[in-house]
């Protein structure tokens, strides 16, 4: 199924991203992103799925269909993002520079999160 293609920045993307999400206020308890959080983990859930059973059967992964579950997976990156007040741009920006925070100290294969 084709879909029309949009040029955009992370920022542009997580603001249309928004537009669609319909979260009632009790799904955040405690102003915890609980529903964003687990959609989260099912979205990678079902990403990881498809990719286990292309390598359990020796096929080719459905690349479209691995692609519309990664997208999931970002349209909940960007409210898991949004509900704590911050942008995709500013994830992405911190990520690389921790990135290369342990690339510049040999340690980006090392185990954990404070390396």
């Amino acid at each position: 199924m084709g879909y029309p293609s949009y040029d955009m920045t992370l920022n542009q993307y997580q603001s249309r991203a928004l537009e669609t999400a319909q979260v009632p206020d009790e799904c955040t308890p405690s102003g915890l992103p609980v529903y964003y959080a687990m959609g989260l983990a099912g979205e990678a859930g079902e990403y990881l799925d498809k990719v286990k059973k292309a390598w359990r059967n020796q096929k080719p992964l459905d690349r479209e269909a691995a692609l519309r579950e990664l997208g999931d997976v970002l349209w909940y990156i960007a409210t898991n993002a949004h509900a704590l007040d911050a942008t995709l741009e500013e994830v992405a920006s911190m990520n690389i520079a921790k990135l290369a925070d342990r690339h510049a100290r040999g340690v980006i294969k090392s185990e954990g999160d404070d390396r």
